[in-house]
């Protein structure tokens, strides 16, 4: 049966972490966007307490989770977690989402106060306000036997970090997020860190989407309207112009009879102007 709580209960923090894995669910606003669901591994996550949860986010080429935080009124964040063994248990942590990117201060001081060992690939913590948390029963969730956690991710960026070192600037972690990081698949911007190196080195970020569906133009954050909607309003800001030098007159005179008799001394002279 499935169960529903305002917190973490007491009792599940530590089936939490005993999991191999979790996945990360998000989307942006927009109807036209694309949902994304990233699946985590390793042992980089934790709980601060029953209403917060984290995870050790680390590089990879897409970043979908960090721009929809991002997104102006956005940063809707869902966390599932399946028992693969033991009694059936699918967990939802429903929350919202805070960015604590790379070297940051707020990076370095949660990183220090809660001794998290940052490797060359990390990214950001990704810190989720939780709000509501699901259980439900799992009964139909497979049984899997854990073998090992993958090094690969590990050891690719422990050698790009390596190429770094011996004076091989275009491995620096910087420009490999701001040629895959620095906007999502729908065109939101990604790390602050990846958009500033992408603009003061002008590296071309990687185009993740091809045909019908794929983004025309990048949108910026601090900006709600791209240029097509500036477009619109200046065509329909001329068409009501026109429409008033027209029909104002008409249009103020036809108001004028519907108001109160009290309210009849309301004077419609700069419309007629307009119309005249």
């Amino acid at each position: 049966m499935g169960q529903f709580f305002e917190q973490i209960p007491e009792s599940l923090i530590k089936w939490i972490l005993e999991q191999k894995m979790f996945w990360v669910a998000t989307a942006p606003l927009s109807g036209s966007g694309h949902v994304n669901v990233s699946p985590k591994g390793g042992q980089y996550f934790g709980v601060l307490d029953r209403k917060t949860f984290w995870y050790h986010e680390l590089t990879g080429s897409g970043n979908e989770t960090v721009s929809h935080i991002y997104e102006p009124g956005n940063n809707r964040v869902t966390i599932m977690l399946n028992a693969f063994e033991g009694p059936p248990r699918i967990m939802r942590l429903f929350g919202t989402g805070r960015v604590l990117e790379f070297d940051t201060p707020a990076f370095n001081e949660f990183v220090n106060a809660q001794k998290v060992e940052t490797i060359p690939g990390s990214r950001s913590i990704i810190i989720v306000d939780v709000h509501q948390v699901g259980t439900s029963c799992g009964f139909s969730v497979p049984y899997y036997d854990f073998k090992d956690y993958r090094p690969i991710l590990n050891d690719f960026f422990k050698k790009k970090a390596e190429r770094e070192a011996a004076g091989h600037a275009s491995d620096s972690m910087p420009r490999y997020w701001a040629s895959k990081n620095a906007w999502s698949m729908d065109g939101l911007p990604g790390t602050n860190n990846a958009q500033e190196t992408m603009k003061a080195e002008k590296i071309t970020p990687l185009k993740k989407m091809v045909g019908p569906l794929a983004p025309t133009h990048y949108r910026n954050s601090n900006v709600g309207f791209g240029i097509e909607h500036l477009l619109l309003a200046a065509i329909f800001g001329a068409i009501f112009a026109v429409l008033v030098l027209l029909y104002g007159a008409s249009t103020a005179e036809a108001l004028r009879s519907t108001l109160p008799a009290d309210l009849e001394s309301v004077r419609v002279a700069p419309f007629e102007k307009l119309g005249s």
